[in-house]
């Protein structure tokens, strides 16, 4: 890092949440593409820490998206009530995240042999919280609104999406950050699914 004009490791780590959280959200909204995001992540996160952006490394997107990819860290309760809901529910996945990222860290972590059908925006050309892209899952697994349930941790693509699909929803919420919409129901750990479902 020091060699790239970073000094700082932790003002680097809090400029990249700084940055990717606010990329992301526009990515999901369509205001910039793929392409863009990647382009311009790491410039904008040396520029934010202070640093002169055309020191980013080349290959530093490239890195950090197969290490990234690669991790096989789970939040708390994961596999557990991945076992506890498995036997009783169909179990899929709507995601905002590329292609060959989603099915990279889903093996890392061991979560492919959970999840039946796996939509990404890449995908249907739609995002969420697009109902169309909840629609485009709901077809291709036969089902309906009525008999789905939403989980994510994200208020906008997640949990406005479901509520835009007139899907049950469940906001995970596990720093109590709270929501501007109101979701169907509210949980701070994983296991507490077991009271719902």
């Amino acid at each position: 890092m020091i060699n790239c004009g970073i000094t700082n490791a932790e003002k680097f780590i809090q400029s990249f949440y700084n940055v990717n959280f606010k990329l992301w959200a526009m990515y999901d909204v369509g205001k910039i593409d793929k392409e863009s995001l990647r382009e311009t992540r790491f410039k904008l996160i040396f520029e934010n820490a202070g640093t002169d952006p055309n020191l980013v490394p080349k290959v530093m997107e490239d890195d950090f998206m197969h290490r990234t990819s690669s991790k096989p860290h789970l939040l708390p309760y994961t596999i557990e009530i991945l076992d506890y809901l498995k036997p009783h529910y169909g179990l899929h996945i709507i995601s905002n995240g590329f292609n060959e990222s989603q099915s990279k860290k889903m093996k890392a972590s061991g979560l492919t042999p959970y999840f039946d059908l796996v939509v990404t925006s890449e995908t249907t050309g739609h995002k969420k919280p697009d109902p169309k892209i909840f629609q485009y899952a709901l077809d291709k697994l036969g089902t309906k609104n009525s008999e789905t349930i939403m989980i994510g941790d994200n208020p906008n693509s997640d949990i406005l999406g479901a509520i835009q699909s007139q899907i049950d929803n469940v906001y995970f919420d596990p720093h109590e950050k709270g929501i501007e919409y109101q979701p169907t129901y509210t949980i701070r750990h994983l296991k507490e699914l077991e009271n719902l479902l």
